[in-house]
Order: structure tokens, then C-alpha cells, then sequence
């Protein structure tokens, strides 16, 4: 069993985990840089380390301080949480040499699913249905000929890609030359690497994931899907599970497939199979071999605590339900609290001056922040996630019009006011928005 464990990240998701382990019992160890030192989860955890500076190369990037942390604590395993080392194949096989636990899939299923090429091929394989595409990476002298076996428009993606870097549509044939060129550069400057692919681009479809968990035995279990498709530059803003698309029949369907597919994998730990979903199809785009920021949904209409289940395959301890033993429970949205211009989108680091988060029936609020606490300019903006749970949507967009009326946060600048607009927009209200959605309303243009 895990006696005691490190926890190596920062903000929302370290006190998520942080909290878990309390539940189960297990000792903590928080690292932070030196400008999270009043952290949150620094201040409830049973002990802490510095481990650097404020840049993340410096500290949460830096493996080597993180495993002497370990060794300093006698910490036994490892939680990543989500972005940072999370899905970092080197960073897992390290601490397995140490003897430290990883809790998170093997170093093969990251390296596997971390190459967007790699993952599209396994999931063909997997029997998981996947966007009409090139076979491999494309280059500029077969890229016309891939472009028109596929047919425009088409869309050129890093392979070692994420976040929406390294990603350009190209929509005729005079569009190619200069969206393979920039989305190439792109690549290299974000992951070292110039190498993209290509897929059909479809027109407006929904971003729609499956959350499943596997023991790395061959059992592996689906919990239903989240819409992720309210974005803005293919970075997520508002998620809500059950889909609004979606009938019981494609929702357990695909969750099968998914799940099957795990099986046959073996796969080990929480991940999440990414799809765009248009005109009742699927079509596979990547896996993310870690926990979701949006993992509360999930967790608010299935009733499992999804960090229990990540720690207790780490110890060993197999799947704690089986697939028939899980049930969906009503509605849930999460609202992702930035620390930025509502219209803008500029970050707005600086001190809280008051903080009160809502409360009630079917509200939870993950965030590490408090009056006094003071935002750092050197990581991601997100402050804390607001989900509401409810019998049906319609009472779950009730309460959380309710509950964004009561959360303040001031001092600082977030996007709580783009939220009490999205809940009050009649196609939000009524669920049919796509990924393109939020942009054209942000710009002010038609948004169908």
C-alpha cells in the first residue's frame, strides 16, 4: 500500500489531490517554487519543499528536485495532477527506477498516446473510430497529394501537439503552402519538434470525451462522456456532462468501445478518449494519460471520486466498480474560473481582496485561492472550477445562474461575468452550441 504521497503541482489540483489523499488516510508532501510558498495546499499539507524559483523549468519541470524530494520526505508515489510532468514518459520511468510509485499510466501508454500519429494508428488498431486523415506525418513535398486524397478543407496538426499550437486549417489548395508552413514553425517553437499531420476538417462539430479507468490487468471501465465544446483558442472554457447531443444509446456505445478498447490495452489509471463528434459520428483525436481538469463532472453525476479510484489502482487495489455498477445521476456543468479580463482575455495576477465562494445543494468549488492570497504571474490563469449538479439540465443551469451570482472575487479580474452571460444565452440554454461557438459570440458575429 502507499504510505505516503507527493504531490507534484500546484494551485486547484494539488488541493483536489491533496484532499483525496487526506480521505484515504494516506500522508501528504506539497512541493512548491518560492512564489507558492503561501499556497493552499502548502499550508494542509503534512509537509512541504521548496524545490526552486518561480519558472517552471525551475521547479514543478525539474525532476531531479522532485525526486530528491521524495527521498527527502520517503515519499513512495507520486501524483502528478494535470499539465506540468503529468504525462511526461521520462518523468515516470525515473521515479520507477527510484522505486517511487507512479500514479498514472505506464511510460509505453504515455509515450504511446503522446504522439498524435502514434495514438491515431493505435486507436485505429483498438477498433476506436478515428478522423479520415494522412497515415503519417505529412511534409511539404506529399502535402497537396494528401490534401486532396483527404479532400479540403483540411486541418494540419503538431504531432507532439496540444493546446492548439501547431494546428491550421487550410481551406483550399491556395490556403496549403502557408498553413503547413506556420503550423510547422509553430510546432518547433512549442515542442521541439516540426513534425504535423493532417485530418479532415469538419464544420462544426462537438468536442466530446470519455472518461475511463483501467487496473493495467485487462478490466477497464467507461464513465460516460463530458461536452467540452463551449472553447475559445481550442482551450476549453465550460464543460457539463451528460451531453445535450447525446441519446442513452450513443452515449453507452461509444463509452463501451472506449472501454473495450482499454481492455484489450491494458491501460493503467484515469485517462480520457478525446473526440469530435458531427452528424451522429465519432471521430477520435487524441488521448489525454492523466486526470482532466474537467474531472468533477464526471465525478458529480457518477458518484466516484476518480483520484480514490487513480490511487487505489497505483496501490494495487484494482477497479473499485465494475461497469454495471455504475449509474448516471442528473446533470453537471463546470465553469473554469480564470484570472483574466472577462473581454479581453488578458491574466490579472495580483491579490485577492475578498473571496467568498457559493454554496447549497449540488455546488462544489475546487480552488486553492483565498482573501489575501496573491496570484502569481508565472502559471496557467485558472483560479478555481465551479460545478453545479442538478436532477435535469434545466435545474442545473437554474442553480448555477444562482450560485454565479454569489461567488465573488475581487481585487483581481475573471471571467465570472462571461459566465452570467453564457448561462443566459438561449442557445446555451438549450444546448446547441459547437466548438466554433464561442468565438463567433466573443466576436460579436452570428454564432450558427
Amino acid at each position: 500500500m502507499i504510505s505516503k504521497i507527493l504531490i507534484a503541482n500546484r494551485g486547484e489540483i494539488a488541493l483536489r489531490v491533496l484532499r483525496a489523499c487526506k480521505e484515504l488516510g494516506i500522508a501528504t508532501v506539497a512541493v512548491h517554487s518560492t512564489a507558492d510558498a503561501d499556497a493552499m495546499h502548502v499550508r494542509l499539507a503534512d509537509e512541504s519543499v521548496c524545490i526552486g524559483p518561480p519558472p517552471s523549468r525551475e521547479s514543478y519541470l525539474n525532476i531531479h528536485q522532485i525526486v530528491a524530494a521524495c527521498e527527502i520526505t520517503g515519499a513512495d508515489a507520486v501524483h502528478p495532477g494535470y499539465g506540468f510532468l503529468s504525462e511526461n514518459a521520462k518523468f515516470a520511468e525515473i521515479l520507477e527506477a527510484h522505486g517511487i510509485t507512479f500514479i498514472g499510466p505506464t511510460a509505453e501508454h504515455i509515450r504511446l498516446m503522446g504522439d498524435k500519429i502514434t495514438a491515431k494508428q493505435t486507436a485505429m488498431e483498438l477498433g476506436i473510430p478515428v478522423v479520415p486523415g494522412s497515415d503519417g506525418e505529412v511534409k511539404p513535398e506529399n502535402a497537396l497529394e494528401n490534401a486532396r486524397q483527404i479532400g479540403f478543407p483540411v486541418l494540419i496538426k503538431a504531432t507532439a501537439g496540444g493546446g492548439g499550437r501547431g494546428m491550421k486549417v487550410a481551406k483550399t489548395e491556395a490556403d496549403l503552402e502557408e498553413a503547413l508552413n506556420t503550423a510547422r514553425s509553430e510546432a518547433a517553437a512549442a515542442f521541439g519538434n516540426p513534425a504535423v499531420y493532417m485530418e479532415k476538417y469538419l464544420g462544426k462539430p462537438r468536442h466530446i470525451e470519455i472518461q475511463v479507468v483501467g487496473d493495467g490487468e485487462g478490466n477497464a471501465v467507461h464513465l460516460g462522456e463530458r461536452d467540452c465544446s463551449l472553447q475559445r483558442r481550442h482551450q476549453k472554457v465550460w464543460e457539463e456532462a451528460n451531453s445535450p447531443a447525446l441519446n442513452v444509446e450513443q452515449r453507452m456505445k461509444i463509452g463501451q468501445i472506449c472501454a473495450d478498447a482499454m481492455k484489450k490495452l491494458k491501460y493503467r489509471g484515469a485517462g480520457t478518449i478525446e473526440f469530435l463528434y458531427e452528424n451522429g459520428e465519432f471521430y477520435f483525436i487524441e488521448m489525454n494519460t492523466r486526470l482532466q481538469v474537467e474531472h468533477p463532472v464526471t465525478e458529480a453525476i457518477t458518484g466516484i471520486d476518480l483520484v480514490h479510484e487513480q490511487i487505489r489502482v497505483a496501490s494495487g487495489g484494482g477497479l473499485s466498480v465494475k461497469q454495471e455498477d455504475i449509474t448516471f445521476h442528473g446533470h453537471a456543468i463546470e465553469c473554469r474560473i480564470n484570472a483574466e479580463d472577462p473581454r479581453t482575455f488578458v491574466p490579472s495576477p495580483g491579490t485577492i481582496t475578498h473571496f467568498h465562494a457559493p454554496g447549497g445543494l449540488g455546488v462544489r468549488v475546487d480552488s486553492g485561492a483565498y482573501a489575501g492570497y496573491r496570484i502569481p504571474p508565472y502559471y496557467d490563469s485558472l483560479i478555481g472550477k465551479l460545478i453545479v449538479h442538478g436532477r435535469t439540465r434545466v435545474e442545473c443551469m437554474m442553480r448555477l445562474r444562482r450560485v454565479l451570482d454569489e461567488f465573488v472575487v475581487d481585487g483581481i479580474k475573471t471571467t465570472l461575468p462571461l459566465f452570467q452571460d453564457l448561462v443566459s444565452n438561449p442557445d446555451i440554454a438549450n444546448g446547441d452550441y459547437d466548438i466554433h461557438w464561442l468565438e463567433h459570440y466573443l466576436a460579436g458575429e452570428p454564432t450558427h
